[in-house]
């Protein structure tokens, strides 16, 4: 005679304080219909497992400039492959290598995997588009429509909670009828030299930093862009003018009409913003480029 065994399902008690559970690919709490959140983010517990260190040492790793992770409306960190590997090889560094922190940090920022925060203002973008917003007088939800996002993801962004992909920054700037300038603080007056620290800087989604190398009255936009391995516009986007890009070091493809290029270091390229263009990193190393847009209508 068998005996049939009956499985209870028994749901864990969640404790006061301890944060919804978030799984290995989950999107934040807040915006848990957002697709742009969904399949992108590991928590803690998870990347402590794929990378073979502890939570405690990730944190540390984190106020050293290792990792970036972003954070829920609760404050809890959500992290993405780009850090992954990051942290990866950071612990590689670490257990092969015997480096203690300060020369990891170093060997990356060689390797040109770590770069600093900077000062240009890469986190007023948020209070930046809320102004416009409400300059505007229109809700969230008029805004997020006309950009092709979710409210959720749009309210995280005028927080500066999420970041967007150059993409949807154009489509914003668009929608109010101005161009990613507007998004850097600019209040300064314009300068003929601007050193390297001084740069204004924007962080245009996972792994793409844009620094402004000069603004004010001028007839030339000109930017570095630093895109990290598989990083890259998101979407298409057009817009008014002309633009040069040169390669200074990696690798970049770009896509214009469904035509492929590949650039590599030492590469050119020239062509009308008009056309519809998207790119991304294709090497495995970050790629920094020379790209001006004249007029300033980027």
């Amino acid at each position: 005679m068998k005996k049939t065994v009956k499985q209870k399902l028994v749901r864990a008690p969640r404790g006061r304080g301890r944060p919804p559970h978030i799984g290995p690919h989950a999107s934040t709490p807040t915006d848990s219909n957002d697709d742009h959140l969904k399949n992108d983010y590991l928590k803690i517990g998870d990347v402590a497992r794929l990378v073979g260190i502890s939570p405690t040492v990730i944190r540390m790793w984190e106020s050293l400039g290792l990792a970036r992770p972003r954070r829920t409306a609760s404050k809890y960190r959500l992290y993405t492959q780009e850090d992954v590997r990051l942290l990866k090889r950071a612990s590689f560094l670490r257990k092969v290598r015997g480096m203690n922190a300060p020369a990891i940090v170093q060997t990356l920022k060689r390797e040109g995997l770590v770069h600093p925060p900077g000062d240009g203002g890469a986190g007023a973008i948020g209070a930046r588009l809320r102004q416009l917003r409400l300059k505007k007088g229109a809700s969230l939800a008029t805004v997020a429509k006309a950009a092709g996002i979710s409210v959720g993801f749009l309210s995280a962004l005028e927080r500066s909670q999420m970041s967007a992909s150059v993409g949807t920054l154009r489509r914003l700037a668009r929608y109010y009828k101005t161009n990613i300038l507007a998004f850097y603080d600019t209040a300064e007056p314009n300068k003929h030299l601007v050193r390297p620290e001084a740069r204004k800087v924007l962080e245009a989604g996972p792994g793409v930093r844009m620094e402004l190398l000069a603004w004010g009255n001028t007839v030339m936009e000109p930017h570095l862009f630093r895109v990290s391995p598989s990083a890259g516009s998101g979407e298409s986007y057009t817009h008014v003018g002309e633009e040069f890009l040169f390669v200074l070091r990696g690798e970049l493809q770009i896509f214009l009409r469904g035509e492929e290029y590949r650039l590599k270091s030492g590469d050119s390229f020239y062509f009308e913003s008009a056309v519809p263009h998207r790119w991304m990193n294709s090497g495995r190393s970050e790629t920094w480029i020379l790209w001006v847009n004249t007029p300033p209508t980027f």
